[in-house]
């Protein structure tokens, strides 16, 4: 069995395991993380493949917002993940995302909130979604 061949059995073998139906319990969401990081592992998905796996995890995340919902984060508790995870300086998030480092800096120190268009510069700097941060929170 060549290496194509046994990708595709590992694939069909992975779908099988998990129905496109809601999760109800643990042994479910367990089951349905193994076959999405199965998946994810693979070089290449083919379209049917990508929406089960697009399905397969709106399902879990659907099940996790019941049942480990996640309390929301501040702007100033985020902006420093994200800089702590970049490993830069406010400075250098500032200058990179063409915000006042007096802004960060109020941001930071809990002061004031950012607004959308800082989130959105912020958010392209960083590469990440503009729903990481809460607007007004």
């Amino acid at each position: 069995m060549n290496n194509e061949q046994l990708a595709a059995t590992r694939r069909v073998s992975a779908a099988e395991r998990v129905p496109l139906v809601p999760i109800r319990t643990e042994q479910e969401l367990d089951a349905a993380t193994v076959v999405i990081h199965s998946l994810i592992d693979l070089d290449q998905l083919s379209g049917p493949e990508q929406d089960y796996l697009d399905v397969l995890t709106d399902l879990v995340e659907a099940y996790e917002a019941v049942h480990y919902p996640s309390e929301p984060v501040s702007d100033a508790e985020m902006l420093q993940h994200l800089l702590e995870i970049k490993g830069i300086t406010q400075v250098g998030a500032a200058k990179g995302a063409g915000i006042a480092e007096s802004t960060l800096s109020e941001v930071l120190s809990g002061k004031r909130t950012l607004n959308r268009k800082q989130i959105g510069k912020l958010a392209n700097f960083f590469g990440v979604g503009a729903e990481v941060f809460e607007f007004g929170v």
